[in-house]
């Protein structure tokens, strides 16, 4: 995320709060590895809110089956 994408959320997340904590919090940003936290929790929020979702991870799972049949592979050819 760039600094410009940072404050753009920071800034229209102010809408949607009143707390003088959240607000104090998106203006100055986090001092405290706890403050980070409640900081990412206000951002996922925001993103709930807005309706952006976070694209589903690739499935990088395999067997030892798979790898064990590849390296045969690999010896054959050698």
């Amino acid at each position: 995320m760039t600094k410009d994408e940072s404050k753009s959320w920071r800034e229209d997340y102010k809408k949607y709060t009143n707390d003088p904590r959240d607000l104090k919090r998106l203006d100055e940003g986090a001092n405290s590895l706890a403050q980070s936290w409640h900081l990412q929790a206000m951002y996922n929020k925001w993103k709930k809110i807005k309706g952006i979702k976070d694209p589903e991870p690739p499935n990088c799972q395999s067997s030892f089956k798979e790898w064990n049949k590849s390296t045969e592979i690999n010896e054959r050819s050698e």
